[in-house]
């Protein structure tokens, strides 16, 4: 079975558009959504709808990341300890998405679970958004592989995936766990700015791993998102073009 992971689309449609286009191109029977639909990105409204459309399928599974939990959960206290820990464009995204999404957009979001184990053909797969410990643990090239180690102790998946930093990458744990980052569809962070996602090729209890690196127009992504009223908007636009920092 071919399997699709995509994760971190933020509101980029125009991304997630092309990345389901190659999806279907490359014949994949099952998709998996690691979480972070709607914050932070050009079109949060019609992003979610999308997925909330998507999420009816029998051959889609969703979790829930971290971004989508604070949406869920926004308070100004919230927003106030993300400007004090120095991310104040990203309180002013939280606060304006928080404020147009819908009760329906909100109530998918919070339904979603935090985690999912899945089995395929005998192979245990774990989604998560961050790590099994957090959702907003990091999973990155350069971790050490005895953090990741740590980090999977505590499940007995054969694959964990995750996505969250936005930076594909890969580990081979001594206790032969796979963990995966699947990178980013709609803010990636590689030095080429094309959307990411990974395919999962499972036969007969084996399996191969591929991660896909997908064109789009992030030129019109960059300015739709410049467009979006909330402080900040340009600059986090600017990095749909040249990627820098992941938290401004």
């Amino acid at each position: 079975m071919k399997i699709a992971i995509l994760s971190d689309i933020h509101a980029n449609l125009i991304a997630l558009n092309a990345v389901m286009d190659d999806i279907s191109k490359n014949n994949c029977e099952k998709t998996l959504f690691l979480g972070d639909y709607v914050l932070a990105g050009p079109e949060p409204l019609p992003t979610i709808d999308y997925c909330m459309h998507l999420s009816t399928y029998n051959n889609i599974e969703m979790i829930q990341g971290n971004t989508d939990k604070m949406l869920v959960e926004y308070s100004e206290d919230l927003f106030n300890s993300l400007k004090d820990a120095g991310a104040p464009i990203m309180a002013n995204a939280l606060k304006e998405d928080a404020h147009i999404l819908n009760e329906e957009q909100k109530e998918f979001l919070k339904n979603l679970p935090a985690q999912k184990l899945i089995e395929i053909e005998g192979v245990k797969i774990l989604l998560v958004h961050g790590s099994p410990r957090r959702n907003n643990e990091d999973i990155l090239p350069d971790t050490p592989p005895k953090e990741v180690e740590e980090m999977v102790s505590e499940t007995d998946a054969n694959i964990i995936l995750c996505g969250h930093t936005h930076i594909p990458c890969g580990f081979q744990t001594t206790t032969r766990k796979t963990v995966i980052n699947v990178g980013s569809v709609g803010r990636p962070f590689t030095e080429q700015p094309k959307s990411c996602y990974l395919i999962l090729n499972i036969e007969n209890g084996k399996f191969t791993i591929e991660h896909k690196f997908v064109r789009y127009d992030n030129l019109k992504s960059s300015e739709v998102l410049a467009k979006r009223s909330f402080e900040g908007a340009d600059k986090l636009a600017k990095v749909l073009i040249t990627p820098t920092e992941r938290h401004f």
